[in-house]
């Protein structure tokens, strides 16, 4: 049998505490973003990081660095699409990824010009919606609204996992089930 997560990236966009800073919800987000990160690793996803201008405002938060593997790639980049970091278009290739989850912040700002641009590349795209976030909560709804009229999907990070074990027999899904509860 095999793996539904062979073909799918999970990108983190950003997760640096000059932005969640000015997150209202940071602390949910976090937790619902740290809970993603332990289920793709441990359901096989390719995982990666990108950073905005991180030598002037700093690296990912420790939170979310502790939860990934130490080889998890992380990319930096000056452009607000994570397309546009060096490296990434060679990620995504070499690992296959015909699927990119994306959690991060901003969503009317790095999110949505990474799904602008994956959906431009024929990437297909799942905002997980409860790993990312903006600092006004108004922006939210006009910017799924139109990421959805271009064919993304928006669903929970829980949602997704489930979808990937697709029963409960699967060799994960107890290991997943703790998971769960410890960050529900």
């Amino acid at each position: 049998m095999s793996n539904p997560a062979n073909h799918l990236g999970l990108l983190f966009i950003d997760f640096q505490d000059v932005f969640l800073k000015a997150i209202p919800d940071r602390e949910r987000l976090l937790k619902r973003t740290l809970f993603a990160a332990e289920a793709a690793e441990l359901l096989g996803c390719s995982i990666a990081v990108t950073e905005q201008l991180p030598e002037k405002l700093g690296g990912t938060t420790e939170q979310l660095r502790k939860a990934l593997s130490e080889d998890t790639p992380v990319f930096s980049k000056a452009a607000f699409s994570a397309f546009e970091a060096d490296g990434i278009d060679r990620w995504i290739e070499s690992n296959q990824i015909d699927h990119l989850l994306i959690a991060g912040i901003e969503t009317s700002i790095c999110v949505y010009q990474t799904a602008v641009q994956g959906l431009g590349q024929d990437v297909g795209i799942t905002l997980l919606s409860d790993c990312i976030s903006e600092r006004r909560a108004e922006d939210r709804e006009p910017i799924l609204k139109q990421l959805l009229s271009m064919d993304a999907h928006v669903l929970p990070s829980e949602t997704i996992f489930y979808s990937l074990l697709g029963s409960a027999e699967h060799p994960d899904f107890k290991a997943f089930t703790e998971l769960v509860k410890r960050y529900a």
